[in-house]
């Protein structure tokens, strides 16, 4: 099995999460992520996150606590008959600087505040609903039903 660890962060906002647009290279469907991406060799998972939100968003991130540790599991790349494992670090984090940008010549080719509320309506990777489920939600589609609960209950 080949596996690339990375680190993630989930930072809300105002009852918004932020994420960022996934553009595959292998002309799938483009989906929303969380801000993060692939530890460079010597690097540590909190320096990782630091660096790709910057990357991808344009925020300066303070990663605050671990949320967890969620492993995905996908055909060989091209070239390999190895099964491919996205060993994948979540933070949760807020923003301390910075304005928010789309990455330019990455994996990703847009970033944007997403409603909480409309985590059930767009087309995301699972690692969103990963995040969900270390935050205590069944998934995203349940943090979304039980967010719009909460604010139909104020």
């Amino acid at each position: 099995m080949d596996t690339r660890p990375s680190a993630y962060a989930v930072i809300i906002e105002q009852g918004k999460i932020l994420l960022t647009r996934w553009v595959p290279s292998d002309g799938k469907t483009p989906a929303w992520s969380l801000p993060g991406g692939g530890i460079d060799p010597g690097e540590q998972p909190y320096d990782t996150v630091v660096r790709e939100v910057f990357e991808e968003t344009g925020y300066d991130a303070a990663p605050e606590d671990l949320l967890g540790v969620d492993a995905g599991y996908f055909d060989p790349n091209a070239g390999s008959d190895r099964i491919f494992c996205a060993l994948r670090i979540v933070y949760r984090a807020h923003i301390e600087g910075g304005t928010l940008r789309h990455e330019i010549g990455g994996s990703s080719d847009q970033a944007k505040w997403v409603p909480i509320s409309d985590l059930d309506k767009i087309q995301k990777v699972h690692l969103v609903d990963a995040a969900a489920t270390m935050m205590g939600y069944a998934n995203s589609t349940d943090w979304a039903r039980r967010f719009r609960e909460r604010k139909l209950a104020k």
